[in-house]
């Protein structure tokens, strides 16, 4: 599928984010999600954390930048046949990647089924 536009993609992120429970989204701390076309080093990755998960944050932690959570429009795009797919896996990639936030790994998502 083409990639859907830009502004319609970073829509569909926001309202991704809006699909996560109120509760979890008040404990995101220090966290800003992003919308990239791809991720240069892996082209074929849907999103990526980047940062230090809350159950690694310790006393020492303070006055960092911002964790970084990337979804990558053009990946999705790639593995999606139509609009609602890409929806679907927005969805999916924005929730996979919170949950690294909060210290979850891959192998417990995907347990979970949020791979």
């Amino acid at each position: 599928m083409r990639p859907v536009p830009r502004q319609q993609f970073e829509e569909l992120v926001a309202d991704a984010l809006d699909e996560v429970p109120a509760e979890l989204m008040e404990l995101l701390d220090n966290v800003v999600v992003l919308v990239e076309d791809r991720n240069p080093e892996e082209p074929d990755l849907l999103g990526l954390y980047e940062g230090h998960a809350l159950t690694e944050r310790g006393w020492h932690y303070g006055g960092d930048l911002p964790d970084r959570i990337m979804i990558y429009r053009e990946a999705i795009c790639d593995i999606c046949q139509t609009e609602d797919d890409v929806v679907e896996e927005v969805l999916i990639t924005v929730v996979h990647e919170i949950a690294h936030h909060f210290g979850i790994d891959d192998d417990r998502l995907h347990e979970l089924g949020w791979s």
